[in-house]
């Protein structure tokens, strides 16, 4: 999504070699406008499915706004999200699985109410960035103990050197990227093909 690129080069802050911080327009402060671009551009690539879809699944709390635009390009389904803690109004009816942040250098667990997901929804999963694949990966186990068919996972920003969309396209899963992130090097974003997140950008950086 040449849109998105674009913003990531003009606002973007390459940390490192790692880090990318968008959250001028993605994870603090939110583009609404670019959100919505964003949620029609995943109803465009997944449109193969859009009629089977009816919910989105995602994690608290970055991923919320973006899974709430797309559910709106897909007719307005529910959004369903993953809690990172118990809160005292939840019951012990619930699905959860044990992440891993590399961020925050911590494991947790992330639950789903059995109410809000059941044998036989189908489900797109959706969030704002795919590194090591801890969060997407943490979703598609809830949906396994639930019986939710997974159709894909749609990212806003894959990180593709850090190898989370490479696990989950070797466990049959579709991911549709809006923007892949080959590298970042002395401040530079380089981007590229998420099907070979080893090999060079294209060109150099990205323009």
């Amino acid at each position: 999504m040449d849109k998105l690129k674009d913003r990531i080069v003009r606002d973007g802050v390459a940390i490192g070699t790692e880090i990318l911080k968008v959250d001028t327009f993605l994870n603090h402060q939110i583009d609404v406008d670019l959100f919505e671009e964003m949620g029609a551009e995943f109803r465009r690539r997944f449109g193969d499915v859009a009629d089977r879809v009816d919910k989105i699944l995602t994690v608290e709390a970055s991923g919320i706004a973006v899974a709430a635009f797309t559910a709106r390009a897909f007719g307005g389904v529910p959004v369903v999200f993953a809690k990172k803690e118990k809160p005292s109004t939840m019951d012990d009816e619930y699905y959860f699985s044990e992440v891993m942040s590399f961020t925050k250098r911590k494991l947790s667990a992330i639950r789903v109410a059995k109410k809000f997901l059941s044998a036989g929804d189908r489900c797109l999963i959706i969030d704002d960035f795919l590194a090591h694949g801890q969060a997407a990966l943490g979703l598609l186990h809830i949906c396994g103990q639930a019986g939710a068919e997974v159709l894909g996972c749609g990212i806003v920003i894959e990180k593709a050197f850090q190898g989370g969309g490479a696990k989950l396209r070797e466990k049959g899963v579709r991911v549709e990227s809006l923007a892949v992130v080959a590298s970042i090097e002395s401040g530079v974003i380089h981007f590229g093909d998420a099907a070979a997140p080893d090999a060079p950008a294209p060109g150099t950086p990205a323009p």
